[in-house]
């Protein structure tokens, strides 16, 4: 027997400016700046270092990721790569292969102890600190510091033990019981937290983030690489086991780059270049746009073509680049300002609470960007020094008429670039709504077996299977098999933004106009 739930949340519309992200906290934070006149860049900005500690197994400080910029008055797309780096001492012959595959698509084998997947030695340079002061000095109007104050009042307060919150916790136990410093700070009494039933709501404060954030405010994001604090997380990082040193933390820079691109549908699809999911989703709309039914986007047809070029883009990713492997679990954040200029910005740890380790001096959880690359030698995407590895993360935007049209993208690893090929294919091809698009089934191959969304039409599975293996799964909260997607669309001076519908927290934050 199975549940079957009817859960639908509402478009949020707009002449103001409108945060759509993964948590409602973090969204609020976006658009108060909104709010106080700021752009797209400072809520983005905002939002997402807010994000690091209201929902810090998602995405953070300790991690990387990209972001995209059209600007509202000229349509001029500008992309941002923060993605984390390999150390430049990093061995590969310290991660040995065992015998054991990982069952998945590309059935890759295991790691010694998982050295690749958790610990010290799963860490990779972080990026993220670098890249939103990169982008908020090169396109916004409010100071690094003030991005920070919103994180540092909430890590003050502490993260809101609620039932999701104890489900997360209680899922990465097992995990963050391995480092002192992960269970003081998410596992008080050696367990996952009690929700209390009555009274006071309870928290957990992090207080050596709140002042290591405190520390960045008064003296630049640059300490982060190369001050006080950056003597702290080396210090921890080197007492752990990791490879990492304090040159190359200094020496970390983000990178400006040239967004790819194709013409879809009338749209003009912007994506990261590089070593992210943006090639492989280009490669797919460009097979999509002549393979697509004009009408039916439920039907058979329309999910066996979806299968068809997300299938084929994703194995010329393989051959050519690499993989990355593993899920992990991204948080993503689109915003578009009152003069429509838009930000699609996608922040990782990369698996749920990143490495699993809190630095004990600043209570900021690292990644795990080792388990991004692959682990067998001479690939495309293996381990190897100082490299960036090949991501899973596909924020987009898409102009028309030389303005902002659509920002979108999601959290879910292998399921990202699936879930954004549909869902632009859904707005852009077939009119929908992105309250109309978030809420229609979706497949997913990124996987050995095509997942189906129950909810799908009835034809839908049988079609897919006279080509490819499939599985009927529910779209559940947990585990994640649809991707956790979030948009924001402007037509006519107007604004709409959309959060996942199953994330309880995922929420759209409006600008008080």
């Amino acid at each position: 027997m199975g549940e079957h739930w009817m859960i639908r949340k509402g478009e949020v519309r707009s002449q103001g400016g409108l945060v759509a992200c993964q948590n409602w906290l973090a969204a609020e934070a976006g658009a108060a700046v909104l709010s106080r006149g700021g752009n797209a860049m400072d809520a983005a900005i905002t939002t997402a270092i807010t994000l690091s500690v209201v929902e810090p197994w998602l995405s953070g400080v300790g991690g990387g990721g990209f972001l995209l910029r059209a600007d509202g008055k000229t349509g001029e797309v500008n992309a941002l790569d923060f993605n984390v780096n390999a150390s430049r001492n990093v061995d590969a012959a310290d991660y040995p292969l065992v015998a054991g595959r990982d069952g998945d698509w590309f059935d890759w084998p295991s790691v010694k102890d998982d050295r690749n997947l958790i610990g010290y030695s799963s860490i990779c340079v972080p990026g993220a600190v670098a890249g939103f002061a990169a982008a908020l000095e090169r396109f916004g109007t409010i100071a690094f510091g003030d991005a920070l104050q919103p994180a540092i009042e909430h890590a003050r307060r502490g993260l809101i033990v609620d039932w999701f919150t104890a489900l997360c916790l209680a899922i990465d136990t097992e995990g963050l019981s391995r480092f002192p410093a992960s269970a003081a700070l998410f596992l008080p009494e050696g367990r996952a937290p009690r929700v209390p039933e009555t009274g006071k709501v309870r928290t957990l404060p992090m207080l050596r983030k709140a002042e290591m954030l405190e520390r960045l405010q008064t003296a630049g994001a640059r300490d982060f690489y190369e001050g006080d604090v950056a003597t702290s997380i080396i210090a921890d990082l080197t007492a752990g086991g990791s490879a990492i040193d304090a040159v190359e933390l200094g020496n970390y820079q983000p990178a400006w780059r040239k967004s790819v691109q194709t013409e879809f549908a009338g749209l003009a699809v912007h994506a990261m270049p590089g070593l992210s999911g943006g090639p492989t989703l280009i490669e797919a709309v460009r097979e999509l746009a002549t393979s697509l039914p004009e009408t039916d986007p439920s039907s058979g047809q329309s999910a066996l073509a979806f299968a068809r070029a997300i299938r084929r883009a994703s194995e010329h990713r393989l051959r050519t680049l690499g993989h990355a492997n593993s899920e992990s679990c991204t948080t993503h954040v689109s915003v578009v300002d009152r003069d429509g200029t838009m930000v699609s910005l996608t922040n990782t740890l990369l698996s749920r609470f990143g490495s699993k380790v809190a630095l004990p001096g600043t209570d900021m959880l690292m990644n795990n960007g080792m388990m991004w690359f692959d682990p067998r030698p001479g690939q495309p995407n293996s381990i190897a020094p100082g490299v960036r590895p090949l991501a899973n993360m596909c924020p987009i935007i898409a102009t028309a008429d030389g303005k902002p049209r659509l920002a979108l993208g999601a959290a879910g690893g292998r399921q990202i670039m699936p879930a954004v090929t549909q869902i632009l294919s859904y707005v852009a091809k077939y009119g929908m709504s992105l309250e109309e698009a978030l809420h229609a089934p979706r497949v997913d191959a990124s996987g050995v077996k095509l997942r189906v969304n129950r909810k799908a039409r009835t034809e839908v599975a049988p079609r897919l299977g006279t080509e490819f293996p499939v599985e009927i799964v529910e779209d559940t909260l947990y585990p994640v098999n649809f991707a956790v997607p979030s948009a924001v669309y402007r037509e006519g001076g107007e604004n709409c933004g959309m959060a996942h519908p199953n994330h309880p927290w995922a929420s759209v934050g409006a600008e008080q106009t």
